[in-house]
């Protein structure tokens, strides 16, 4: 076996024992509703860029997010539309607004707290929905079977990035409409030196 056969080999083993990672930026998901009240009645959100998730996509909208101490704009939507709006920050934004809201998983809204959106003139009071991303791994009920996972387990992520860590209570989500990858946020990404390519093992 030359070189190029056995570089070949290892990518390919490692490649089977890591899990691709992806840094979430801070985002919203909306209702038909919230969509309504936004841009108004009837309109379809924009879809600009497939993400790798089947069927999720960055939106052309942008719209405000408002907190008691500050506001953070052009905070990107993310498509198809939900059953109820939410959005999604990271540590360092929730500083920025003045916040304190607890670390979910998406969709987990009980005892979130509200925030306000803006689109010009268009504002949104929510009562809920406020969140800041906890770290997770999407993957099918293949690729769990392979690496020995289930739903809703909490894993360690070592990642294989420029400044290299383990982070803890890593959860994992199996569903079969789901493509493998784990989701940071940019407080993440940064603190382990992430940059578009790289991947993670897991570890129990």
């Amino acid at each position: 076996m030359d070189t190029h056969d056995r570089e070949g080999l290892i990518e390919g083993v490692l490649r089977a024992l890591t899990v691709p990672m992806e840094a979430s930026g801070r985002h919203v998901h909306l209702s038909r509703e919230g969509v309504d009240r936004l841009f108004g009645p009837g309109h379809r959100l924009t879809p600009v860029r497939d993400l790798s998730q089947p069927g999720q996509f960055v939106c052309a909208e942008r719209v405000q997010l408002c907190g008691p101490k500050g506001v953070l704009d052009k905070v990107v939507v993310l498509g198809p539309e939900r059953k109820e709006c939410q959005a999604e920050i990271s540590l360092t934004d929730a500083v920025t607004l003045g916040v304190t809201p607890p670390v979910r998983l998406s969709g987990d809204l009980d005892g979130t707290p509200g925030f306000v959106l803006r689109y010009g003139d268009r504002v949104l009071c929510l009562d809920r929905g406020l969140m800041v991303a906890k770290r997770h791994i999407h993957m099918p009920p293949a690729d769990a079977r392979r690496l020995g996972v289930e739903d809703r387990q909490r894993v360690r992520l070592k990642t294989l990035t420029a400044r290299p860590l383990i982070f803890g209570d890593v959860e994992v989500r199996v569903r079969s409409d789901f493509a493998t990858a784990a989701h940071l946020d940019y407080d993440e990404a940064n603190a382990c030196g992430f940059q578009k390519g790289d991947r993670g093992f897991i570890l129990p």
